[in-house]
């Protein structure tokens, strides 16, 4: 596989941009190791080999366990995820595929039982960012393997 191009490269505006959204997710308060389940469950729906990559990479230098990530596309039938963890997930597929039925009131409320209004928005951006990079990594393909997560001190 050999990327299209390099879009951080050619437009450096766009990518600091699509990194500004992603840091008001990663400074609303939630957790990191959450925040990157819903970017690899995203990542894993779109089909977003390079984001499976990095996720998967950072959330294991978190402490996040093989399990836990082996078993995130079968998240409803594990006994591995808590019931936070779970909302966050079922939110994250209702974003991601709103268009096949918009984001469902039952889930809403579900989720709602989880989280702060505030953190709501943060999980909701974290959503829509993560669903950006996937289109601008799938559509100029990125190609995966060489990301390394920053050192953990």
């Amino acid at each position: 596989m050999e990327a299209r191009l390099d879009f951080k490269a050619v437009s450096p505006e766009a990518y600091k941009a699509l990194l500004g959204v992603s840091m008001v997710a990663h400074r609303s308060g939630l957790d990191k190791k959450l925040l990157a389940l819903v970017d690899m469950r995203a990542s894993q729906i779109n089909g977003c080999a390079f984001c499976i990559d990095m996720h998967s990479k950072d959330a294991r230098s978190w402490g996040e366990t093989e399990q836990r990530l082996y078993g995130l596309s079968a998240w409803r039938e594990t006994p591995f995820y808590t019931a936070r963890e779970r909302a966050a997930l079922e939110w994250t597929e209702a974003v991601t595929l709103v268009g096949e039925g918009h984001v469902p009131d039952e889930v809403f409320t579900r989720v709602k039982e989880h989280f702060s209004e505030q953190e709501l928005v943060g999980l909701t951006v974290a959503v829509a960012a993560i669903n950006a990079w996937n289109r601008m990594a799938i559509t100029f393909r990125s190609v995966p393997g060489s990301y390394e997560p920053a050192k953990v001190t």
